[in-house]
């Protein structure tokens, strides 16, 4: 791979623009990612941009991902060419990463200011598969489901928007995961079926699980997604309504303040920090029969991992720190719900070729109690040795006697 470093900003970035545009009108434009970015919006990681079509006409698709979000805008391809010089300005992305079929383009920005493009062969792939391996897997979701449609997974012809395509695994997936743990707990036989959503957002894995429960089980499933910005309730509220769907709506709340209720689901997806703590507890509160949640931004504990003990000079190091404190975070949530009288997995949900979030806490309701003294002494023993003076999730516990 050669390396041409150019001393002016309009150079490189001029020269790596053209081929951009040169792939579009080819049609051999693969993918764009933009990370490094130095602007405004603290939680702002990466861009990716890909090439599709809407309603017959090219179009170019900017996916902006943030730290708990991902934002989708869509441009016809004059329009999305525009927007690109202010991605790489000066308060925009130090790195950008051109796909095409012929090469690969990266445009970067040294720590002196100067801009380096770098060109090289596109990276080898597998050869493809004989056409019996190449089936379209089964889904459980299929993409004539009106909701899909009104939330742009699917278009007016129910096939799958191209940009979405991560999203349509996540759900497909998130459905698996539900349906499984629906089988294995006390719900099997179970008519009735009330499910909490906690940071609904959007909704598309709340209206997904509203229409497999009903739709494709014909549960009397109550599904309330519980979301804390006004903007994303009112949607969300909009569309079942617009689409009649009964024991389906959405509220503005937040999972700490919301008031206790009986409960089977328990969800909370993506819950920032000691919010999936404060999801657990409720649905252990509430009698459920499966918690769900995919935690994140995992800060408790690590403040706490800085005390003397023998793994200070490796946590010295803050992404080993980080680490750890996730690693820990999650293992003391699941050993707290087996003592609760759950069997808990932690696993990988999706591919982080898909998510960044990518692990999920499942716990399922058994129907005999584990040794829960057993289990409580290895949470002792786990935090005297990292020297972890409180955690969210056993404190709210204790406060309710429920350990």
């Amino acid at each position: 791979m050669s390396t041409d470093d150019d001393p002016t900003h309009a150079a490189a970035v001029g020269r790596f623009l053209a081929a951009c545009a040169r792939a579009l009108q080819a049609q051999r434009f693969d993918k764009l990612l933009l990370a490094g970015y130095r602007g405004p919006e603290a939680d702002l990681k990466r861009v990716t941009v890909r090439a599709l079509m809407l309603r017959g006409r090219p179009q170019l698709s900017f996916v902006y991902s943030h730290e708990q979000r991902d934002l989708t805008k869509n441009l016809p391809l004059d329009e999305g060419l525009a927007e690109l010089p202010a991605l790489l300005g000066p308060a925009g992305f130090a790195n950008a990463h051109l796909h095409t079929q012929d090469e690969e383009l990266q445009l970067a920005l040294s720590r002196k200011g100067r801009w380096s493009l770098r060109a090289g062969r596109p990276t080898a792939t597998a050869p493809a598969a004989p056409a019996e391996h190449n089936r379209e897997k089964h889904r459980l979701l299929t993409l004539d489901r009106p909701f899909l449609a009104a939330l742009g997974v699917a278009d007016a012809q129910q096939r799958l928007v191209p940009a979405m395509a991560r999203k349509w695994k996540q759900i497909n997936r998130f459905l698996e995961v539900i349906g499984a743990a629906l089988a294995a707990s006390p719900l099997a036989a179970q008519q009735h079926i009330e499910v909490l959503d906690f940071g609904s957002g959007k909704g598309y894995l709340t209206f997904a699980l509203h229409d497999h429960l009903r739709h494709a089980l014909g549960r009397d499933a109550q599904v309330t997604g519980v979301e804390l910005r006004p903007d994303m309730v009112e949607l969300c509220n909009g569309i079942a309504q617009r689409l009649g769907l009964q024991g389906l709506r959405f509220g503005q709340g937040d999972v700490s303040s919301y008031a206790p209720r009986a409960v089977d689901v328990m969800i909370a997806l993506h819950a920032c920090d000691t919010a999936t703590d404060h999801a657990i507890h409720m649905g252990i509160r509430g009698g459920a029969s499966i918690i769900c949640c995919a935690p994140c931004c995992h800060k408790q504990l690590r403040p706490q991992l800085l005390q003397p003990h023998p793994l200070r000079p490796i946590l010295q190091h803050g992404v080993h720190l980080g680490q750890e404190a996730e690693m820990l975070t999650d293992g003391l949530r699941a050993l707290l719900l087996d003592a609760c009288g759950y069997d808990t997995q932690v696993f990988e949900f999706v591919s982080l070729e898909h998510t960044a979030k990518n692990k999920m806490i499942l716990a399922v309701k058994r129907a005999q109690p584990a040794a829960k003294d057993k289990l409580l002494e290895q949470v002792r023993e786990v935090k005297a040795f990292y020297g972890i003076r409180e955690q969210c999730l056993e404190t709210l516990l204790r406060a309710d006697a429920l350990l």
